[in-house]
């Protein structure tokens, strides 16, 4: 096999950005399997440059011009941006190659536009990919293992992709880690729902950390796990072995019925600084609240109960919605959500609108037999920008009035005051004043206002909403045009547009058959190259993706 010059991009960012929550915590949102992929090419014996795209860097400048393989790995937000780095690596003669949720989402689309899309990544995949690396044009070959692999490098071996984006991150560094893949719920809207649990080596986790203690004085991680914490004493148990109590922060995403009271007080005397679990909604997934058949009120009260049982051991929790289910109607929702708020004021909201990524889910054909999926721009589908998925219970301006009711509820100075005074540790509390006054808090609020203005004053708008017209809105054109910036030129024609019925045809023609080079329908997961990528959802837009099929993490 010749020595290749290789490119791996890790696309946190969907184009230039100047938020100051971007600034804070961009760098620390870094996948895993970019990081694995670029470890596994350089055990082959190729030239490899990685980089994790922020929005603050000069992302074309970075990589090698004269590569001849360049890997992206995108979430479906950033899917224009990757097809316009793919074109522009291939004006340059590069081959080019797709992993990510977006790739195992809507691998048709992304074929259009890349020589590989990868669904399983295993070295064995990777190997074949590049002994081949060669054109697949106008199509790109779909290539998937049987099944996530066992083991993966950890960041011992990944140190020399992870340290030059930790220095990136001005303040707080995650390193990102793994402890399991997959889950053992199965809720309908999450991709986890469909890959099996599957712990790692225990002994690979405990020389990561004694290793992260020979580099930073004080480490922190963050487990990308889908759920942290499901076979706990053995987790614990290993990190408590590997290094003492306290000498390492960690954050992670876990479900309320792991967080019990006795595990909580071994989390905190353990360094557990972060804790994020999703409620979702007030009346399903019971199962992961730890709330069975409890709904309404009744379940505000107990959930807003154990939160505040939670703050009392670890300084900053996130709780986790999904906005817009098919069990919400009316105003009661979101007002029970409010409650929420007044109950437990020291928790900080993630609010996900509810989103249908492609074949993330098997719910999404639902959606698409119903035709209830609106052909949006990839580059809106964050959880947050756009609601692909027409709401059951509602008109549009009625939902938008609800969400921005809600929105300007959680984010009024009051609420981040309660918040602040309910927050101990200063670090949670300066992140949620930021978090709330910065994009995702104030900006989604002008967001939503705008677009709800649209929805009374804006032809295109309302007629593409109600899908009486396929034609984009002039609105959400220009601003594609002007979040990508200088790579607009390179997007390729018609890359703005997609089937958003491809699952569902695909499904109907029988094309989700198994086979050599085909990517597996079940089980699947959308993480960068493989079932693996997770992001704490302290930016919950990425990880929704990461995790959920109708918020595709």
């Amino acid at each position: 096999m010749r020595k290749l010059r290789i490119g791996v991009v890790d696309l946190v960012s969907k184009g230039p950005t100047k938020a100051l929550y971007a600034r804070v915590m961009n760098a620390n949102l870094a996948s895993i399997m970019p990081q694995v992929v670029a470890a596994w090419c350089e055990a082959e014996g190729h030239e490899v440059t990685h980089v994790c795209y922020t929005g603050f860097e000069d992302l074309v400048a970075e990589l090698p011009a004269d590569a001849d393989l360049v890997f992206i790995g995108a979430f479906t937000e950033a899917a224009q941006t990757a097809y316009a780095l793919s074109n522009l690596f291939r004006s340059r003669g590069a081959v080019t190659a797709l992993g990510g949720p977006h790739a195992r989402c809507f691998p048709e689309d992304a074929a259009k536009y890349f020589d590989y899309v990868f669904g399983f990544t295993d070295r064995a995949v990777l190997r074949d990919v590049l002994a081949d690396c060669s054109r697949h044009r106008p199509l790109g070959r779909q290539v998937a293992a049987p099944r996530q692999p066992l083991s993966l490098p950890g960041v011992r071996e990944r140190w020399k992709f992870i340290e030059p984006t930790l220095r990136k991150a001005p303040a707080l560094k995650l390193v990102p880690m793994l402890a399991s893949l997959g889950c053992p719920y199965t809720c309908s809207f999450c991709i986890d729902a469909t890959v099996p649990y599957q712990p790692l080596d225990l002994d690979v986790l405990k020389d990561d950390l004694r290793f992260l203690l020979t580099k930073q004085r004080e480490p922190h991680v963050g487990w990308h796990d889908p759920n942290f914490g499901v076979r706990f004493d053995e987790t614990l148990g290993a990190i408590e072995e590997a290094v003492p109590p306290g000498s390492v922060g960690f954050a992670a995403e876990s479900s309320l019925s792991i967080l019990t009271e006795p595990h909580l007080a071994r989390l905190k005397r353990n360094g557990f600084a972060a804790l994020l679990p999703g409620i979702e909604s007030w009346y399903d997934l019971g199962q992961k609240s730890k709330t069975g058949m409890l709904r309404g009120m009744t379940k505000v009260v107990e959930v807003a109960e154990h939160v505040n049982t939670i703050l009392r051991y670890v300084p900053y929790v996130q709780t986790n919605f999904v906005l817009g289910l098919d069990c919400d109607e009316g105003e009661e929702p979101f007002a029970l959500t409010k409650r929420f708020l007044d109950l437990a004021p020291g928790a900080f909201p993630g609010y996900s609108l509810l989103s249908a990524f492609g074949r993330a889910a098997p719910l999404n054909l639902q959606y698409q037999r119903a035709d209830r999926v609106l052909p949006f721009p990839f580059h809106f589908l964050d959880n947050n920008h756009a609601m692909n998925v027409r709401p059951k219970n509602y008109s549009w301006p009625e939902f938008y009035d609800q969400v921005i009711g809600l929105s300007r509820y959680t984010f009024s100075w009051p609420a981040i005051a309660r918040r602040f005074q309910a927050t101990k540790a200063a670090m949670p509390r300066w992140l949620n004043v930021v978090r709330a006054v910065s994009s995702e808090g104030f900006g989604r609020i002008r967001h939503y206002s705008e677009l709800r203005r649209r929805l009374d004053t804006d032809g295109e708008v309302r007629s593409f909403f109600d899908q009486s017209s396929d034609v984009l809105p002039g609105f959400y054109a220009d601003q594609v045009k002007r979040d990508l910036g200088p790579l607009w030129r390179w997007l390729p024609e018609g890359a703005l547009g997609h089937d958003h019925h491809a699952y569902l045809n695909a499904h109907e023609s029988g094309a989700l058959r198994e086979g050599p080079g085909a990517i597996r329908l079940s089980p699947a997961h959308p993480a960068p190259f493989l079932a693996t990528d997770r992001h704490p959802r302290l930016a919950p837009d990425r990880a929704a993706e990461a995790g959920g099929g109708l918020r595709e993490s």
